[in-house]
């Protein structure tokens, strides 16, 4: 297990989600080909994806973010992020908010409307909307439940990103 596994094992502790050792040598580190995981990352555990739904837990450490991206397609993922501890800033398409809570790191970035998950709290993210989101200053521990999760068709607004 590497170092950004053991840390994200923590937070899962932090957060009562009781998971395997075998599940935690398998925490997936997602960089999105930045190499800058502090800034733009995500560690996540899959525990089921099936042609019909999917569910994960994912990590972001302190101010961390997922970049943007969409599900495309007329049967795009469906996703329904709930959080579970810390707090994280979902950022979708819509009017955008005034004193924002987080600032993007480095890249591109085209949505502005915040919604603020706290413990306890979810939204639903429906097909082609585009979105993102970024962990407040403790770090956050986020439940996914979703239709089908295919990685490879997101499209990320930022071209550098590879996933």
């Amino acid at each position: 297990m590497n170092n950004f596994q053991k840390r994200a094992a923590e937070y899962f502790a932090k957060a009562n989600i009781v998971i395997t050792d075998e599940e935690k040598e398998k925490i997936e580190i997602a960089d999105f080909g930045l190499n800058d995981i502090e800034k733009t990352g995500l560690e996540l555990i899959t525990y089921i994806n099936t042609d019909r739904v999917c569910a994960k837990e994912m990590v972001l450490f302190p101010y961390q973010t997922c970049p943007e991206h969409k599900h495309p397609g007329e049967n795009g993922k469906e996703e329904t992020f709930r959080c579970r501890w810390g707090e994280v800033y979902l950022y979708v398409q819509g009017d955008e908010t005034e004193n924002k809570s987080a600032a993007p790191p480095e890249g591109k970035y085209t949505v502005f409307h915040e919604i603020k998950l706290m413990p306890g709290q979810q939204h639903t993210i429906y097909p082609n909307t585009l979105h993102w989101f970024q962990a407040g200053k403790d770090g956050a521990v986020i439940s996914e439940f979703s239709t089908h999760s295919s990685d490879e068709t997101d499209i990320f607004t930022d071209e550098r990103i590879v996933r």
